[in-house]
């Protein structure tokens, strides 16, 4: 059976593309600037066709060109930069990342794909910025397009994400195709009794994510490198199902084969013995008051992750969580398990790119379900491929920018230069 096909824009390290292809949709291409996602996103979907290059230059041919595809795309996916909307930062229409918007709607037209998902902040559904999401919808709209109305803002942690986090979807269609609707949630807030959630089982918590996860203190060699054969604990159900070690009935991606005794995307942070024991003395729920970071509750439900400023804009580094059980902030891999990606899925092997590469994407059970409202308007029942789908060179992890740039034949300075470093804490 030929599965729906889809091609992802503004695609990061993967996070909608993995949604995606778990809701049973071949992912043909993705497209990105930046050449270290690009390397990290050939790397996990080495199936799909990798376009590194500014998006104001890329072409629906090329993209058709590139992913030897001919035939009709069933959906074109993507979130375009989100800063000049973002409700924690500036707030402008003027804000010249915010042009990207329009190239997203752009190449949906030049590849006429039966769906299109748009995805942002919420803060692009309020005050001023209403006028331009507006404009948005209006120009699918005068080119055969249906927006499902209202549009939404969903919550990850209703997906079963262990973490909250809004974000703004936009579902179109093209023509006669069935409108899609938005996904039910699939789980119930926690604490909160079955109730109206009959049948619901509720969101995983923290410890439900990351309890199960070596602790990478006892490992000298992830100060070195982000990855060690580790000794791993009982996980739960959802920690099991990351692992491959329960099956998944709501996932239709391709296997991958990797090995589970070893931990990856564990790079140690080093800490001050003093911050260790502001770490230790901050209450679970509560931030530390000099570092400013928020000490996870084991129990409840992790913070929005967010990726930091750009290159260009200095290279920040987000506050980083406290792990709830030990003094230190946690690692890609546990960040990872927080935003609901699969263990075999890996990242940039430095914490600055890894965590970049979590925050700026889109958990995939959000995404999956995202995915699955349009497999339901397509009327396709998916299927789990038997084949298994290879992982890539994993020189591609950890190539710098200048590398990965070489690499993808992209100027070297694509990103802009970075002036700040991350500091330890």
């Amino acid at each position: 059976m030929i599965r729906p096909r889809a091609v992802d824009i503004f695609a990061g390290a993967g996070g909608m593309s993995l949604g995606f292809e778990q809701a049973g949709f071949d992912i043909l291409g993705a497209v990105d600037f930046d050449p270290v996602h690009c390397a990290t996103h050939e790397y996990n979907f080495s199936g799909a066709a990798t376009i590194c290059g500014d998006i104001r230059n890329v072409t629906g041919d090329h993209i058709r060109e590139v992913s030897a595809c001919h035939d009709e795309i069933d959906v074109v996916i993507g979130g375009p930069p989100c800063q000049g909307f973002s409700l924690i930062g500036k707030r402008s229409l003027e804000d010249p990342r915010n042009s990207l918007v329009h190239h997203f709607v752009r190449i949906v037209l030049e590849l006429q794909p039966r769906y299109f998902v748009f995805e942002n902040v919420p803060g692009l559904g309020t005050g001023r910025h209403q006028t331009f999401l507006l404009e948005i919808i209006e120009s699918f709209e005068e080119h055969d397009y249906r927006v499902t109305l209202p549009y939404r803002v969903l919550n990850a942690a209703n997906y079963g994400v262990p973490q909250s986090r809004e974000r703004l979807f936009l579902l179109g269609s093209r023509g006669r195709n069935t409108a899609p609707g938005y996904p039910e949630r699939t789980h119930r807030p926690l604490g909160v009794p079955k109730g109206l959630f009959d049948g619901r089982e509720p969101c995983p918590a923290v410890a439900d994510a990351i309890r199960d996860l070596p602790e990478v203190d006892d490992y000298a060699e992830l100060r070195e490198r982000d990855h060690a054969r580790a000794v791993y604990g009982v996980p739960s159900e959802y920690a099991a199902r990351l692992r491959g070690l329960h099956a998944d009935p709501g996932d239709f991606s391709y296997p991958r084969e990797y090995d589970r005794d070893v931990l990856t995307s564990s790079l140690r942070t080093g800490h001050t013995e003093e911050s260790r024991m502001r770490f230790a003395s901050t209450p679970h729920g509560r931030i530390e008051p000099i570092s400013r970071f928020l000490k996870l509750d084991p129990q409840g439900l992790c913070n929005t992750l967010r990726a930091g400023t750009a290159t260009e804009r200095g290279a920040f580094t987000s506050p980083r969580p406290i792990h709830p059980k030990t003094p230190r902030c946690i690692t890609v891999r546990e960040a990872a398990r927080l935003h609901s990606y699969p263990d075999w899925f890996r990242f940039h092997i430095t914490k600055w790119h890894g965590f970049r590469q979590v925050g700026n994407s889109v958990p995939p059970l959000l995404a999956r379900a995202i995915g699955g409202a349009i497999i339901t308007a397509l009327g396709i029942k998916p299927t789990k491929p038997d084949r298994v789908l290879a992982l890539g060179d994993k020189s591609l992890l950890s190539m710098s920018v200048s590398a990965a740039a070489d690499y993808y034949r992209v100027r070297r300075d694509i990103l802009g230069r970075r002036t700040r470093n991350a500091v330890n804490v």
